[in-house]
């Protein structure tokens, strides 16, 4: 995978280059771009040599959202910022993750889970296909899709099916996944969230954090938690605490205002 940093403090941009090759040896960083400038230029010569780019959003001369007025940018971006208060931007050029700083390699982790999960829903076969990626960009801006209506679970020797719609929560278990009705029931399901995430509704689901999808008309209550983070209360009962990490909040946000 190519993947460009756009990252105006220098010591910020040798640790992401670290983090990336720690992750996948075989990433290449084409190239640490410090300026709005000097990004554009870039994207103007090489409009479909990146596969990916990190994108700080206060550069060295204005901020990145400035990039997406003078020039087209085909990859997802990966933004990365000391600040939350740009989530909805972000989600509107490309954006894909949204990490606050300072990053850490989990960070990086979790945001590689999602380029590779929105690819493997388009069957992907080539890493390095430009066309796979614009395939991915034009899902991501919105083309109609059909996401799953209903859940087949098995209760004892009886099979059952549960409409997505009467679902509030679905959360891992060990290996296991599980779905929680509105009523409060729980059922095993033949799933793993990660797929989960590829056939449900973002409009209605989001993964919260790596244990637990919410329905939106599922949450009680949202409080503010320590080290900038939330914690969800449900309307229906759980044995755990539902923390979003503070690097998930500004998405959660931007969710629950309605952003896609």
């Amino acid at each position: 995978m190519k993947v460009l940093i756009i990252e105006d403090e220098t010591p910020a941009a040798e640790k992401l280059a670290r983090y990336l090759k720690r992750l996948e040896e075989s990433i290449e960083v084409l190239a640490i771009l410090q300026s709005v400038k000097d990004s554009v230029d870039w994207f103007k010569s090489n409009p479909d040599l990146a596969d990916l780019v990190f994108m700080d959003i206060q550069l060295t001369d204005g901020k990145s959202f400035d990039i997406f007025e003078k020039t087209k940018v085909l990859a997802p971006i990966i933004f990365t910022t000391a600040y939350d208060e740009y989530a909805i931007e972000a989600f509107k050029v490309n954006g894909i993750a949204y990490l606050l700083k300072p990053i850490t390699f989990e960070d990086i982790e979790e945001a590689f889970e999602k380029v590779h999960s929105l690819k493997s829903k388009l069957g992907e076969k080539k890493e390095n296909s430009t066309d796979d990626l614009n395939q991915l960009l034009s899902k991501l801006g919105g083309q109609t899709q059909v996401y799953k209506n209903r859940f087949m679970v098995k209760i004892g020797d009886h099979i059952k099916s549960i409409p997505t719609a009467d679902i509030s929560i679905f959360f891992a278990e060990g290996r296991d996944a599980y779905i929680i009705n509105k009523e409060g029931r729980k059922y095993i399901i033949d799933y793993k969230l990660e797929q989960l995430e590829d056939i449900l509704d973002p409009i209605d689901f989001l993964r919260v954090n790596r244990s637990f999808i919410l329905r939106i008309d599922s949450i009680k209550d949202v409080i503010v938690y320590s080290n900038s983070r939330l914690k969800v209360i449900p309307e229906q009962e759980v044995d755990r605490e539902i923390i979003i990490s503070r690097e998930k909040v500004p998405q959660f946000k931007a969710w629950i205002d309605g952003v896609r």
